[in-house]
């Protein structure tokens, strides 16, 4: 690594940080720097709430596996939630997130924060009122759900959105919106399975986990 040029660059924005990786030095190197950045000089930005992050490779040529090198680097540090790796290489196609794959996502949603994210996430904690958690994908939340959910953001109705505890203040899937909540018919008992949310025939319909097979584990088929 070179003393006088950093590899690696982190900005902060409006809505989270910018990693800006270099594109003219070696891979290994751009990743040897980021792991010692987030492990030894950049730890204040590893506590608190959840940060957004997007990459910029600028204009290096890169595989799928050397992306999810850098999504898994930062991704284990806690509260960095990485948005988008992007390339400026206009002759590499943008690649649609995977239907099959799903983003596992640790930590809690409170009042004012937001949660994004592009394909399908398995959030395990809990959202709470006032918070929001938004997905392209569906969204399954090992906790409970006190807060608004919204799938499909791009326009998918064949998500779903799933929570072990279903109590939202308000569920989206694409353009569909749900009912008031006190319109549903929800038990409170602590035995209640857990529910999801789906889209039929254009409106919001609720039903218990186990018949989450008719529409293929990440949305319907």
């Amino acid at each position: 690594m070179s003393a006088n040029k950093h590899h690696v660059t982190i900005k902060g924005v409006k809505d989270g940080l910018v990693f800006l990786l270099d594109d003219t030095c070696e891979f290994s190197d751009v990743l040897a720097e980021l792991k010692h950045k987030l492990e030894k000089t950049h730890q204040q930005i590893l506590t608190g709430p959840i940060i957004h992050v997007h990459v910029k490779l600028g204009s290096r040529a890169v595989t799928e596996e050397q992306k999810e090198q850098v999504r898994s680097i930062i991704s284990c540090r806690g509260n960095l939630l990485v948005q988008s790796v992007e390339t400026q290489d206009p002759s590499l196609e943008r690649t649609e997130p995977d239907p099959g794959n799903v983003k596992l996502v640790r930590g809690m949603v409170r009042s004012g924060q937001t949660l994004s994210h592009e394909g399908n996430i398995l959030f395990l904690g809990d959202v709470n009122p006032g918070g929001t958690i938004l997905s392209s994908g569906s969204i399954y939340i090992m906790g409970s759900l006190r807060g608004m959910a919204h799938a499909g953001v791009d326009g998918d109705e064949k998500a779903v959105i799933a929570a072990s505890h279903m109590r939202p203040t308000q569920l989206r899937i694409a353009g569909i919106i749900s009912r008031p909540p006190d319109e549903w018919d929800l038990s409170d008992s602590f035995d209640t399975y857990m529910e999801f949310a789906y889209v039929k025939d254009g409106k919001m319909e609720i039903d218990k986990i186990h018949h989450l097979y008719k529409f293929g584990l990440f949305g319907r088929t």
